[in-house]
């Protein structure tokens, strides 16, 4: 489900907005969404804000309805520098990821499953630092995939 041509590291982006529209035309050039999920994950991040406080720094977990997927894929963003996202559950309280676990997901049991994992993972410091700080995309898939699939 983690996608190597999914993993970007080092992203320049000055919003939310821009750091999910890079991230979802990746999705939509691989086959994996539809073309309306780019505008899907930005009006879903506008209602339902995604974003959480974790050991190392925040993250947020971007995703959208089945009906703008075509296949089930996550995909990650590491962010050059944290960008403004709102809190999961606390829309009022802002954030600043420095990390994105997008998810395309066409069966909701299936996304709960893999937001528990997600949770366990940004529970790990030492995960996520490493994750920030990987030089290649293949080092990120090596410290993710073992531990969410």
């Amino acid at each position: 489900m983690l996608r190597k041509e999914l993993i970007r590291l080092d992203v320049e982006a000055k919003t939310a907005e821009e750091a999910l529209r890079i991230m979802a035309g990746l999705f939509v050039e691989s086959g994996v969404a539809k073309p309306s999920y780019p505008d899907a994950i930005v009006a879903r991040e506008a209602q339902y804000p995604t974003a959480l406080p974790a050991t190392a720094f925040d993250i947020a977990v971007p995703h959208t309805f089945a009906e703008h997927v075509n296949e089930p894929a996550m995909g990650i963003c590491v962010l050059r520098e944290p960008v403004e996202f709102h809190q999961m559950g606390s829309p009022e309280i802002t954030l600043h990821p420095r990390l994105l676990f997008m998810l395309a997901i066409t069966d909701p049991k299936d996304q709960i499953k893999l937001l528990r994992k997600i949770m366990k993972l940004i529970q790990n410091p030492e995960a996520l630092n490493q994750i920030r700080e990987a030089k290649d995309v293949d080092e990120v898939y090596s410290i993710v995939n073992p531990q969410l699939f």
